[in-house]
């Protein structure tokens, strides 16, 4: 049978490769490989994947070098060697989405530096400051009749949802209350839409729940090459905690870059030379430890 399968398919291919084929689709995207990136990195980082990451972060890198403009800004499309259009919100929002996935699993603080920068491009060029949320098109792009805003979350979640879920994951990052607020407006803009159809707004309720909480901030302080501090990041990444930001903080450099980023590690040293967890629920901090099992006691509570 499977014999007789084989020549009756090799008989289709054959007929069908006679008709013209289809035209084929070629052109790089921001913002769906945005997504991309986002899927990969967390694959890579839940099932310890080195290929899935390799591949996020070789689509990162692509769009950083072939998809900016001069003064940095990020473009829509590429394709035979040409990038155009100036990016949407969808582009800035799921990049952003992207590479604060990267940085949870790699830890390389330029992915995190990213991440804000075209964060704060977001705000200065999408953010609606009269009635908040943010506009699909740019304040510099195409003049347009009418700058549209959407909240939908269909077959791929809205510019919106997934902007308001990276402002919260930064804002918990960098102990910034104005992102946290943005994030708050956002709901406020939309939320009689919601209200109406919440499953037509599933990454939204998603974003909404990190925002309410319970959520983790997690600083890991130690030296990268120390077996203990592995272990204290594998622990993390067992447990199923969607509402968590996960800060490394390397010991074991003089000056590292992620303290000129974030000043407040400099107060959270690893305890006698171990691998050190600082865990905080809502801003609530615990004790520090050094032993894993206490870890993962703690994010169980």
């Amino acid at each position: 049978m499977q014999d007789r399968l084989e020549v009756i398919r090799k008989r289709l291919f054959e007929y069908r490769a006679r008709r013209p084929r289809p035209r084929k689709d070629d052109k790089i995207l921001t913002d769906w490989n945005g997504l991309m990136i986002a899927a990969l990195a967390k694959a890579g980082r839940v099932m310890n994947n080195k290929a899935y990451v390799d591949a996020g972060t070789l689509a990162a890198d692509f769009i950083l070098q072939n998809m900016r403009r001069d003064d940095g800004r990020l473009l829509h499309r590429y394709r035979d060697g040409e990038a155009a259009v100036l990016a949407n919100l969808e582009d800035h929002s799921f990049f952003i989405w992207g590479l604060l996935e990267l940085y949870e699993t790699t830890f390389e603080v330029e992915y995190l530096q990213l991440a804000l920068k075209f964060n704060q491009d977001m705000l200065d060029h999408f953010w609606d400051e009269r009635q908040g949320g943010f506009y699909f098109s740019p304040n510099d792009g195409e003049q347009l009749i009418l700058r549209q805003k959407d909240i939908y979350d269909g077959a791929i979640p809205s510019g919106n949802s997934v902007a308001m879920l990276c402002l919260i994951r930064l804002a918990r990052i960098m102990l910034d209350p104005d992102l946290e607020e943005k994030a708050r407006d956002i709901v406020r803009t939309f939320t009689n839409s919601i209200k109406k159809v919440p499953s037509a707004h599933a990454l939204f309720l998603v974003a909404y729940d990190f925002l309410l909480g319970p959520s983790h901030e997690i600083v890991i302080s130690g030296s990268s090459s120390d077996s203990e501090l592995e272990k204290m990041i594998g622990a993390i990444r067992d447990i199923y905690l969607p509402n968590k930001v996960v800060i490394f903080n390397p010991t074991d450099q003089k000056s590292p870059k992620i303290h000129a980023l974030i000043p407040f590690l400099k107060k959270q040293p690893s305890i006698d030379g171990k691998a050190t967890a600082y865990v905080c629920q809502n801003n609530n901090c615990l004790l520090p430890t050094t032993d894993t099992e206490n870890l993962r006691d703690f994010l169980a509570k």
